[in-house]
C-alpha cells in the first residue's frame, strides 16, 4: 500500500541528491522499485512517512492547544505599511514660501553661470523668465479643453539645456519643495501643464539633439526637445521611421509622457512598445536611465512602463532610446466612403480579422468631409460621407495590388460608395491630404461662424468590436444636442476624437456631451483616453475606468517616488484630500 508513495519520495529527494554530490541513473529499460531505490533511500523514505503518520496522529490530538499557541493575522493600519495608498490618508502637501521659491531662484541662477562656459555670452532670458508672456503660454493654449485659472500660472520658467542641470535644479526643487511642471512642445490636450500650486515650469525644449542614430540595430537616441516632425524628417534620409505621428509639435518628451500615438500605431503599435530605455530625472534631482538598449528584455521591473504614461509626475523625461521601423518598399493610400459609419466600422472589423497588414486605419466622418471640403485645404473635392482612409504596404506591387483587391471585397460587402486607391506618389498625398488638414480645417471652420468660438477636443478608445455601436451613439448624442462638431478616429485600434465647437454660452453642453461619449467608452470596456492622457481634466474618468484600488496604488507609486509631492501636482490622480475640484 506504501509503494506509490516511497516512489513519491524517491522523486522528492533526487533534487536533494544532486545537491549533495549524488549522480543521477538513467536507464532506457524498466526498473523494478526494489532495483531502482538505494537501501539507504528506502530506509530514509520509510522513516519520513512514520514522521509524517506520526505528525498527523500528533497535530490532530493537538489542535487545540496549536490553535491556542498561534497568534492569528493581523491587518497593518499604518499607511507607511500599506500596499495602496488611499487619498483620505494623506496630509495635504506643504509647498514652499515666496522667500523659499526666491532663494531656489537665485540658486538656479548661480547653476547655470557655474554651466555655461566662461567665453559664452548667454542672454538670462534664455534660461530663466518670468514674463507675462511667457508665463501664459506655459499655462494655457488655444487647444487645450481644460484652462487654468487666473492665479494658475508658473512664478518663473527655467530652461535648461542637459540632464545634468536638469537634475541640479531638481535638487533645488526638492530642498525647498518648490512645485514643477516639466514641459516642451505644450501640445497636449487635458490640461496637463497647468501649473495648479504655482513654483515654476522646466521646458525641457533646449535638449533638441539627435543624440545616435544606430541604423544596423534599428534604434535611435534622441534629446527629449527633439519634434516628432524633426526626427521623421531625419530618418527619411534613412529609409525609416519612429511609430508616433501624434498633433503637431509634439516633442519626444511629451510623446512618452502621454504614451502619444497617432495614425501608425495600427501598424507599428503605441509610443511603450517603441521605447528602448529612458534617462529620466527623479524629483530629488537622481538621474536613472531605465535600461540598455536591446529590442528585448526580461532583466528586472519594467521601468519604461513606469515613466512612459506617467505624465510627468514621477520624473522628467530628458533622453529615450526609440526602437525604429524600416519604411515599407511599396505603399499606396486607398479612400472608402460608406452611407453609414456603422458600416464604415463593421468594414473595419472585418479587414482586422483577416489578417491584412494595414499601416494606417483612418475614419472622417460626414461632417469632417463637409469641413474639409469647405476648407479649400485639398485639392479635390470629397463625397461628404463617412469615409475610411487606408495605408497598406509591402515588399512588392504585386502584394498591394492583391492586398487592394481584398480591401474592395470587404469595403463593397459593407456597402461603399466609391473605392479610390493611389497608384503613385502623387495621388498618394493627393488622397492621404483630407485627413491631414482634418484638425485646422476644423478650427478654421468654427472661427469663420464665430470669433468667439472654442474647440474641444477628447478622445476614448473601445474594443474594436464595440466600435460601430460606440461610434453611431456618440455621433447621434452629439448631433442630438445642438453642437457644430467633427469626428476623427484612429478606428484601427478602436481610438476615436471628437472636434466639438461651441461658444462660451455652450460650454456646459459640450462639456455634457464629452462627458456621455468618455462614459461610454468606460461602460464599453474601453478607456477614457486612447493617447492624449488624462492630465487634469480627465481624472475622475481615469477613477470610473479603473476603481479606486489601482488609483490608490499609484498613489503608493507616487509617493514613494516624490514623497514631496513636487511633479506636475495634481495630474492623472488627486494627491491632495482638500482637492474637491473633478
Amino acid at each position: 500500500m506504501f509503494k506509490r508513495s516511497i516512489l513519491n519520495c524517491h522523486r522528492r529527494l533526487i533534487p536533494r541528491q544532486t545537491r549533495i554530490g549524488y549522480r543521477r541513473s538513467y536507464s532506457t529499460g524498466s526498473t523494478t522499485l526494489s532495483s531502482s531505490l538505494n537501501p539507504a533511500l528506502v530506509f530514509i523514505g520509510g522513516s519520513i512517512i512514520g514522521g509524517v503518520l506520526t505528525y498527523q496522529f500528533a497535530s490532530k490530538s493537538n489542535s487545540t492547544t496549536a490553535e491556542k499557541s498561534i497568534a492569528p493575522a493581523t491587518i497593518t493600519t499604518n499607511i507607511d505599511l500599506a500596499s495602496t495608498l488611499p487619498l483620505d490618508n494623506l496630509s495635504p502637501p506643504t509647498y514652499c514660501t515666496d522667500e523659499q521659491l526666491q532663494q531656489g531662484i537665485s540658486e538656479i541662477r548661480s547653476l547655470f553661470l557655474q554651466t555655461t562656459p566662461h567665453s559664452s555670452t548667454v542672454d538670462e532670458s534664455l534660461l530663466i523668465n518670468n514674463t507675462q508672456e511667457q508665463l501664459d503660454s506655459h499655462s494655457d493654449t488655444y487647444f487645450n479643453s481644460h484652462h487654468p485659472k487666473p492665479h494658475e500660472r508658473p512664478k518663473y520658467v527655467v530652461y535648461p539645456r542637459t540632464t545634468k542641470e536638469v537634475s541640479e535644479i531638481m535638487k533645488i526643487c526638492h530642498k525647498y519643495s518648490i512645485p514643477v511642471v516639466p514641459t516642451s512642445g505644450r501640445s497636449s490636450l487635458e490640461g496637463h501643464f497647468i501649473p495648479t500650486r504655482g513654483g515654476i515650469s522646466i521646458d525641457v525644449s533646449n535638449l533638441s539633439e539627435i543624440l545616435q542614430l544606430n541604423q544596423t540595430d534599428l534604434d535611435i537616441s534622441v534629446q527629449a526637445g527633439v519634434g516628432w516632425e524633426e526626427l521623421a524628417d531625419y530618418l527619411n534620409d534613412y529609409n525609416l521611421l519612429f511609430s508616433s505621428d501624434p498633433g503637431p509639435g509634439a516633442t519626444i518628451s511629451g510623446i512618452c509622457a502621454n504614451n502619444a500615438s497617432g495614425t501608425n500605431a495600427t501598424r507599428y503599435g503605441e509610443t511603450y512598445k517603441n521605447v528602448l530605455n529612458l534617462t529620466v530625472v527623479l524629483a530629488d534631482g537622481t538621474i536613472v536611465k531605465t535600461k540598455q538598449r536591446p529590442r528585448k528584455s526580461s532583466a528586472g521591473y519594467n521601468l519604461n512602463s513606469l515613466f512612459v504614461g506617467s505624465e510627468g509626475t514621477l520624473g522628467i523625461i530628458t533622453e529615450a532610446t526609440l526602437r525604429l521601423h524600416v519604411k515599407p518598399t511599396e505603399e499606396s493610400v486607398i479612400v472608402v466612403p460608406f452611407k453609414s459609419i456603422r458600416d464604415a466600422a463593421n468594414a473595419v472589423n472585418d479587414i482586422l480579422l483577416t489578417g491584412i497588414q494595414m499601416n494606417a486605419i483612418e475614419l472622417l466622418d460626414d461632417k469632417m468631409m463637409k469641413v474639409v471640403n469647405a476648407s479649400g485645404e485639398t485639392s479635390r473635392k470629397w463625397q461628404e460621407m463617412p469615409t475610411l482612409f487606408l495605408k497598406v504596404g509591402g515588399p512588392n506591387i504585386n502584394v498591394i495590388n492583391a492586398t487592394i483587391d481584398q480591401l474592395k471585397s470587404i469595403t463593397t460587402r459593407n456597402n461603399n460608395l466609391d473605392f479610390q486607391f493611389a497608384s503613385n506618389e502623387d495621388e498618394k498625398t493627393e488622397l492621404w491630404s483630407a485627413r491631414k488638414v482634418a484638425l485646422w480645417s476644423t478650427i478654421d471652420h468654427g472661427k469663420s461662424l464665430d470669433p468667439n468660438m472654442q474647440l474641444w477636443t477628447t478622445d476614448a478608445a473601445v474594443p474594436i468590436s464595440r466600435l460601430p455601436q460606440f461610434l453611431t451613439e456618440t455621433k447621434a448624442d452629439i448631433d442630438s444636442h445642438g453642437l457644430k462638431n467633427t469626428l476623427v478616429a484612429h478606428i484601427g485600434d478602436g481610438n476615436a476624437h471628437s472636434f466639438i465647437l461651441y461658444t462660451p454660452e455652450e460650454r456646459d453642453v459640450a462639456e455634457k456631451v464629452v462627458n456621455n461619449m468618455v462614459q461610454r467608452a468606460v461602460q464599453y470596456e474601453g478607456t477614457c483616453t486612447g493617447e492624449h492622457g488624462v492630465g487634469y481634466g480627465k481624472r475622475q474618468f481615469l477613477l470610473e475606468e479603473v476603481g479606486p484600488i489601482p488609483i490608490d496604488l499609484m498613489r503608493r507609486i507616487k509617493l514613494a517616488l516624490d514623497p514631496k509631492r513636487i511633479l506636475n501636482p495634481d495630474k492623472v490622480f488627486k494627491i491632495d484630500p482638500n482637492d474637491h475640484e473633478h
